[in-house]
């Protein structure tokens, strides 16, 4: 494989290399790891940095249901709440009476 660099590039190329003396082929080899590295770290992917973001509660609040873990239970508390008749959906009267 050939690669252009730019002069710039070179200089810091041969400086790495004579810096860990070792081969080009081998700080264009770690800089690659180096790299994937960097954009695999969980810590460092915007997407992935959310996680975690909301987990601990202000001060004084209790804690917030955990959907993810017990989606079964808040879909299941949703439902049943929609059967049980709401007082103010009660009529009041009617025209008829």
């Amino acid at each position: 494989m050939q690669v252009y660099l730019a002069p710039a590039d070179q200089d810091r190329l041969e400086r790495l290399r004579e810096g860990l003396a070792t081969t080009k082929s081998s700080v264009l080899r770690r800089g690659l790891e180096a790299l994937e590295l960097q954009l695999s770290d969980p810590a460092r992917h915007p997407a992935l940095s959310i996680i975690g973001l909301f987990s601990s509660p202000p001060s004084g609040e209790p804690p917030p249901a955990d959907v993810a873990r017990d989606h079964d239970d808040f879909f299941a508390s949703g439902e049943i709440a929609s059967w049980s008749p709401d007082p103010r959906d009660e009529p009041h009267g009617s025209a008829f009476e």
